[in-house]
């Protein structure tokens, strides 16, 4: 076997000085140019090397853009803000990808970093290489073969994704510093462009496409009734909703437009009721199981969503609760276990009272019980999540006697795993489910059974989620982000 030629020669694009911002809009202009320069190089680069081979023993690379920050003093910012500062003095860097698609998220978070500290920002190219896959990611025209189809080694070449930058080290608390630079924001860029590619993949539709306010649920009925309402939506002109996008990137802007069938549909199927400012609603059926509202929640987490939310069925545990009432998570018993690495399971996963507050409101609205009366109709208490479907045909002297013990109220294999998500990514999280079954009093989920509760209760239960992110969303986001996400030494991005 002929040894590889070593590398001798670097090629790369002339990236501008780095250079100090006091304007948000400024540095983010910067970022963008920064990222298009070094992605459309490696784009050209891909081609030719494609087309013609490679370039003997020269290597092809291009670097992120970076944010960078200094400050030599302990600002005493307003007491109130979750975010938008660091905690100490020292410098402070991330690298940054898709600055267009996080063009405002950017900007305010700049902003606040440089009003809260009277101090500019640095732009300029980073250390980390982009992998040519992610560079190639937003055009359509362009694929990375796999290894070994390209007539060449493309890492020999190129960069590659490197786990060593792509992992969740900084929101999980296990982040070490290299040279004393702490992290500015909870993500770097290549874990951004693998949850962003990810995304496209599970859902079918594009990130740009994701509105500021999520729904999860573990149904396809759900699906219709928010297709319904986002018809209604677009033929009311004051309603502020501009578009509906069905997966597939299927957009529509008129009520009555024609959405094609798919042929497949994804593994969760994405939904979008955009508006201008991207605080539309994005309804996600994540299916059935913690694996699944895991896999969703990690990756829909780096486009920092204002909210997320669990609107789907579960097992009413009491005697007291009908088929069809609703429950109010204000604590969860996590005995799902695919969090279990990155957050321990004797963390507390609190209730949010923004969240609850909404939630319980959006439910007196749409049953017109209010006060004491809604008792009728919902209880709030533990909702516990369990990762075996069919937990009911094992000895049940232990599963019982646990949830007994935890004052559970409810049963499901979702709503831990997306409000703890949502704990440990920094994400306001909330659950309202429908009781659907009532395994432990012989009321058992049976087709007939079925068919009757969700022609009744799907809409309504929708409707409840959509009016409570509806509130939220006129909820100034320093308000809406609590204080009790953020641990002791925090990013100063949200």
């Amino acid at each position: 076997m002929t040894p590889a030629t070593p590398i001798t020669q670097i090629k790369q694009p002339q990236a501008p000085a780095p250079e100090s911002f006091s304007d948000a809009s400024a540095a983010v202009a910067r970022l963008e140019e920064l990222y298009a320069q070094a992605t459309t190089f490696l784009c050209d680069e891909f081609i030719a090397s494609m087309a013609t081979g490679t370039k003997g023993t020269q290597r092809i690379r291009a670097f992120y853009p970076e944010i960078r920050f200094t400050t030599s003093s302990f600002a005493q910012v307003d007491s109130r803000l979750s975010f938008g500062h660091v905690s100490a003095p020292g410098t402070y860097a991330t690298t940054v990808t898709r600055p267009d698609l996080f063009r405002h998220y950017l900007t305010q978070q700049i902003a606040l970093l440089i009003k809260n500290h009277g101090q500019p920002v640095t732009i300029g190219a980073s250390t980390t290489p982009i992998p040519v896959h992610f560079a190639v990611g937003s055009r359509p025209d362009l694929t990375v073969p796999q290894d070994g189809a390209a007539g060449f080694t493309l890492r020999d070449i190129f960069d590659v994704p490197d786990l060593a930058t792509t992992n969740d080290d900084i929101v999980n608390g296990t982040y070490q510093p290299e040279d004393g630079i702490g992290p500015l924001s909870l993500f770097t860029a290549q874990r951004i462009d693998y949850s962003l590619a990810r995304l496209s993949h599970y859902t079918a539709t594009a990130p740009e496409h994701f509105q500021n306010h999520v729904l999860f649920t573990n149904y396809q009925f759900y699906v219709a009734e928010f297709e319904a309402y986002a018809r209604a939506q677009l033929a009311d002109p004051t309603s502020g909703y501009t578009s509906f996008v069905s997966t597939g990137n299927h957009e529509i802007t008129a009520p009555e437009a024609e959405i094609p069938a798919i042929a497949k549909l994804p593994q969760m199927p994405t939904y979008h009721l955009k508006r201008a400012d991207g605080k539309g609603i994005t309804l996600v059926n994540i299916g059935v199981g913690p694996s699944n509202a895991k896999t969703a929640t990690d990756h829909i987490a780096v486009l920092r969503p204002h909210a997320w939310m669990m609107v789907g069925h579960c097992a009413g545990l009491r005697n007291t609760q009908a088929l069809g009432d609703f429950v109010l998570a204000h604590a969860y018993l996590r005995e799902d276990h695919v969090l279990d690495d990155d957050l321990p399971v004797w963390t507390p996963i609190p209730a949010l009272a923004e969240i609850q507050i909404a939630l319980e409101q959006a439910v007196a609205e749409v049953t017109k019980f209010e006060g004491y009366d809604l008792k009728r109709i919902m209880r709030t208490g533990t909702v516990a999540t369990i990762d075996n479907r069919n937990w009911e045909l094992r000895d049940q002297s232990g599963p019982v006697q646990r949830l007994s013990q935890s004052r559970a109220i409810a049963l499901d294999m979702e709503s831990a795993t997306i409000a703890a998500n949502g704990y440990r990514f920094r994400v306001p999280y909330g659950t309202l489910l429908c009781v659907s079954d009532k395994p432990l009093h012989g009321e058992l989920k049976l087709p007939g059974m079925a068919s009757d509760f969700y022609q009744t209760q799907v809409a309504r239960h929708l409707q409840i989620g959509i009016k409570a992110m509806e509130q939220l969303r006129s909820m100034p986001l320093e308000r809406l982000h609590s204080r009790k996400l953020r641990s002791f030494d925090e990013t100063a991005f949200l």
